[in-house]
C-alpha cells in the first residue's frame, strides 16, 4: 500500500475526496444599523456586520467563488416577544439584508434561517405553553408565516432548523400557494440537542434568554442514530430538497447514513462550538491553522457531505484560490 503513498502525483490520483470552493456555504450575522461592527468574543474571528458592511462582505465572497451565504439576524432585546412577530415582519432585519443581498450580487445563493429563537423573549425555538413546552403546530404557524416573509425578500433557500414535526409540508404548500414554486427548502432534518452551540447563541443574543434551559423536547438526543433517518425520510416525502446534519464532526456518522442509505442532497454544520474549539488551539499553537481547517472539512467530504456550511469558509476559499 505504500508504494502508491511514496510520491505526490501518486496520493493525489487515488484521493477518493476533494474538497473545492463549491462545497462552501458561509454563515453571517446580520445588525441593525449603519457601519457597525461587532466581534463574537467567543468566536475570534467572527463578527457581526451591519447590512452596508454585509455588502462589502459578500462582494469577496463573490469573487472567491463562494456560492452561498447563509444569514442569520441579530435581534435587538426589545423587538423580541412571546409570539416572536418580528420573525415574518417584511421590513425585518433579515428580510432587508436578503433583499440588499440579492439586488446587489443575484448569483449568490441566499440561504434563511427559519426558526424563532433568535425573535422569542424565552430563546426556545417556537411558542410556549404556561409550562414552557413547545406548542408544535402553533408555532408551525409562525415558522410558515417567516418562510413565506423571506421569500417575499427574495431568499433563493428557506432553510427551517427549528425540529418541529410536520414543519416542512406545512411551508413546502405554503411556498407553492404563494407561487415560490421554486424557493428551495434546506431542511435542519437531523439537528441534535447539542452542547456544541454555546457560541452561536452568544452570536444571535439568545444565550441570556435561555437562561440555562434546553430544547430536548424537540431537537434530537445524541444517543440516536436511527431516528435521525426517519427524520430525513420524513423531510424529504414533506418536500424538502436538501437536508442538514448538525452539529457536523462529531455526527459524521449520521452524514454518512444518511447519504448511503437516502441518497438525498446531504449537508452538514460545521458550528460554532467547533470553530471555537478549533480557534482556541489554533491561537494557543497547539495546531495548525492552515493544516487542521483542511483535514476537518476533507473529512466532511470523506463521510458524504455534499457541502458543509462552515465559519472557516472565507478563509478556506482564499486558500484554495492561491493554488
Amino acid at each position: 500500500m505504500r508504494r502508491m503513498r511514496r510520491h505526490d502525483f501518486s496520493r493525489r490520483l487515488m484521493a477518493e475526496s476533494q474538497l473545492s470552493v463549491n462545497d462552501l456555504i458561509y454563515p453571517v450575522f446580520v445588525l441593525e444599523g449603519n457601519a457597525r461592527k461587532e466581534q463574537v468574543e467567543s468566536m475570534p474571528g467572527v463578527e457581526r456586520l451591519s447590512i452596508d458592511l454585509l455588502i462589502e462582505e459578500a462582494r469577496e465572497l463573490v469573487e472567491l467563488g463562494i456560492p452561498a451565504v447563509a444569514l442569520f439576524p441579530v435581534t435587538p432585546q426589545e423587538k423580541k416577544s412571546l409570539g416572536a412577530e418580528e420573525a415574518y415582519n417584511p421590513d425585518g432585519l433579515a428580510q432587508k439584508a436578503v433583499r440588499a443581498l440579492k439586488r446587489e450580487f443575484p448569483e449568490l445563493g441566499v440561504i434563511t434561517d427559519v426558526a424563532l429563537d433568535p425573535f422569542t423573549t424565552h430563546g426556545q425555538d417556537g411558542i410556549i405553553d404556561d409550562e414552557g413546552y413547545i406548542l408544535n403546530d402553533i408555532t408551525t404557524e409562525v415558522l410558515v408565516k417567516q418562510a413565506l416573509s423571506h421569500a417575499d425578500a427574495g431568499a433563493d433557500v428557506v432553510a427551517p432548523s427549528d425540529m418541529m414535526d410536520g414543519r416542512i409540508g406545512a411551508i413546502r404548500d405554503a411556498l407553492e400557494a404563494a407561487g415560490h414554486v421554486n424557493t428551495q427548502i434546506l431542511a435542519y432534518s437531523a439537528k441534535y440537542s447539542s452542547s456544541y452551540y454555546g457560541p452561536f447563541r452568544d452570536a444571535v443574543g439568545s444565550a441570556g434568554n435561555l437562561k440555562g434551559g434546553n430544547k430536548h423536547t424537540y431537537q434530537m438526543d445524541p444517543a440516536n442514530s436511527d431516528e435521525a433517518l426517519q427524520e430525513v425520510a420524513m423531510d424529504i416525502e414533506e418536500g424538502a430538497d436538501m437536508v442538514m446534519v448538525k452539529p457536523g464532526m462529531p455526527y459524521l456518522d449520521i452524514v454518512r447514513r444518511v447519504k448511503s442509505e437516502l441518497q438525498v442532497p446531504t449537508f452538514a454544520y460545521q458550528v460554532s462550538g467547533e470553530y471555537a474549539m478549533h480557534m482556541a488551539a489554533i491561537q494557543h499553537g497547539w495546531l495548525d491553522e492552515r493544516k487542521i481547517v483542511m483535514e476537518s472539512l476533507l473529512c466532511f467530504k470523506r463521510a458524504g457531505a455534499d457541502g458543509v456550511l462552515t465559519y472557516f469558509a472565507k478563509r478556506v476559499a482564499q486558500w484554495l484560490n492561491e493554488k
